[in-house]
């Protein structure tokens, strides 16, 4: 099979989806939309994975003045041919593919497109709604996803779920990498690990305050801060009377990063706005308990007192009540850390939920060559 892997840039995300993608028999081609500054991934492209150059170059994406780019995808895919596409986000890439009539066509929901986007205006409601109603076949990462789709439309048996998983072998609770506590001097202390990128959606000026509140009462708390963002600012002044306590640590690679899960004590994250997150999973197969907002995706995880806890979203009171719980119980969480392993080896092994992927490209064919039967 000849798939167009189409995304709006090069992310983590994307660099793990072409790695599967190149270990089988497919012929896989990579178009990307658009290089979107510091968020950009510095990493090769996957052997065996063609990129497909735009004709004459590329501009920022602009949905407002994109006819040149409508056409350069069309010679693309004159010149490529493929057997299908696999496009997302919903309003970015899909709709530009959905746009030019090509089928089958397989949409993958990056979670915030239909969960937060599709309803910010009435031109994203439309381009949503058309990109759904041109989809083969939609790959989400959540229940909460499908009942976005659901809800513009979409039939739910046309909806392949499954989350998008971690590599259990490189997140693991082995290994214990003290050196990090160490180095930090917080050996006997109570590690807290926030990685969520310092934007609104993710609601870390929600958990700045929690954690000022409860560090102020519990002066045995640390946090491991990674990550910047717009928000860096604001953040910086809300942590200000506990600043002694937190470790401004930046961007961190992803070679690097199991080790901050495995020294630390508990993860966190007051995102308003997730599917099935890759942090949280990570987290989990660290055999990390996890304090984090009561969204749907993250109740399709979380259990209250079985893996962590949830608190109520942008609920900064409850979240430092709960954190506070968590040191206080420090000495009873190893029955949280061995159920959190658990469900990762359960629902978050990434080698076997690719294969559902796959399973969506050939539902996707099957239903362009029989007709879709959305009843």
């Amino acid at each position: 099979m000849k798939v167009l892997y189409f995304s709006r840039d090069y992310t983590p995300h994307d660099h793990r989806f072409l790695s599967a993608l190149a270990e089988t028999d497919h012929e896989v081609y990579y178009l990307r939309l658009e290089r979107r500054g510091h968020q950009q991934e510095s990493r090769m492209l996957p052997a065996h994975v063609t990129l497909v150059p735009w004709v004459g170059g590329q501009a920022p994406y602009d949905p407002k003045n994109n006819r040149k780019l409508f056409r350069d995808l069309k010679r693309v895919l004159r010149k490529v041919k493929p057997d299908v596409i696999h496009a997302g986000p919903v309003q970015t890439a899909a709709w530009m593919a959905a746009k030019t009539g090509f089928e089958p066509l397989v949409t993958m929901s990056w979670g915030s497109d239909l969960l937060v986007d599709a309803e910010k205006s009435d031109q994203m409601r439309r381009m949503t709604r058309f990109t759904l109603r041109h989809t083969s076949v939609l790959v989400g990462d959540c229940d909460a996803v499908r009942q976005k789709a659901v809800s513009f439309g979409f039939p739910s048996k046309r909806v392949v779920t499954f989350p998008w998983g971690v590599d259990l072998s490189r997140f693991t609770p082995a290994g214990g990498d003290q050196d990090l506590r160490t180095r930090a001097g917080w050996d006997e202390d109570f590690v807290v690990l926030h990685l969520r990128s310092w934007e609104p959606v993710y609601g870390v000026d929600v958990f700045a305050r929690a954690f000022v509140r409860a560090a102020q009462e519990r002066p045995q708390l640390r946090l491991f801060l990674l990550g910047n963002g717009s928000l860096a600012g604001q953040l910086r002044q809300i942590l200000m009377p506990v600043m002694h306590q937190v470790q401004f640590v930046g961007q961190v690679g992803q070679e690097k990063l199991p080790a901050y899960y495995r020294a630390s004590d508990l993860y966190v994250s007051a995102s308003h706005s997730d599917g099935s997150s890759v942090s949280l999973m990570e987290a989990l197969a660290s055999g990390l308990p996890a304090l984090v907002s009561d969204i749907p995706g993250n109740q399709e995880w979380i259990s209250e007192r079985q893996e962590g806890w949830l608190f109520p979203d942008g609920d900064a009171n409850t979240q430092a009540e709960k954190l506070i719980q968590a040191v206080d119980e420090r000495e009873s969480l190893e029955a949280y850390r061995q159920q959190a392993r658990k469900l990762a080896e359960e629902r978050a092994d990434w080698p076997r939920n690719f294969e559902k992927l796959l399973d969506a490209y050939q539902m996707a064919l099957s239903e362009e060559k029989g007709g879709k039967d959305d009843n």
